[in-house]
């Protein structure tokens, strides 16, 4: 039986419940980061895991801005791990900005939203949510800037403890903003105490 739900069109890594040896292995670089591969840079507890869409996007910077504040008001808040297209030295121009400690792994070929599942979609990209969503960022001071990346690249999040996925979020438009804070208190349960998506 499985305990993570997840839909059929959002593959990961492999049997729904552990990340691939190959893809802990892939050696990475990008900002604030250990030396040496993926699973290096996993916490020994929890880690949240999030793709980002594009450094430009005023989503990216409004969950980068939202996961600081929930990561600074709560202690127990599991490591925060993100994953961006952009290069090495755009995201330390962007971390800069948003989240000096942030963790970034630079991805330009993209081998880690293949690994996840984290696709590009037109429709989810443009959908009425995004121009719904659009007033929830500006009200909390996020611009728009040019598109500098995949505009039509979804984003993804993982909650994972070393290479087993705990939890997944299946995003319905690329503007959507899961319940970090709901996925975090779940860090502590098992992945088969309360399956999420």
């Amino acid at each position: 039986m499985l305990c993570l739900s997840l839909l059929p069109d959002f593959p990961v890594v492999t049997d729904y419940m552990h990340i691939e040896e190959k893809t802990l292995e892939l050696p990475v670089s990008g900002v604030n980061l250990v030396p040496g591969t993926f699973g290096d840079q996993l916490s020994e507890g929890p880690t949240l895991l999030v793709f980002l869409r594009f450094f430009g996007c005023i989503f990216c910077r409004e969950t980068v801005s939202d996961l600081r504040q929930l990561s600074e008001e709560r202690e127990d808040f599991p490591s925060v791990l993100f994953v961006s297209e952009a290069g090495a030295t755009e995201g330390r121009a962007f971390v800069r900005r948003y989240w000096p400690d942030a963790r970034v792994v630079a991805d330009p070929q993209a081998s880690l939203y293949a690994a996840f599942g984290v696709r590009t979609s037109i429709i989810k990209a443009f959908s009425p949510g995004v121009f719904s969503a659009r007033r929830r960022a500006l009200d909390k001071g996020h611009e728009f800037s040019p598109i500098d990346g995949n505009a039509f690249r979804m984003p993804g999040a993982f909650l994972v403890r070393g290479g087993e996925i705990l939890w997944s979020h299946k995003f319905k438009h690329s503007a959507e903003q899961p319940d970090f804070d709901r996925a975090a208190r779940l860090a502590d349960e098992s992945p088969c105490d309360q399956p999420i998506t």
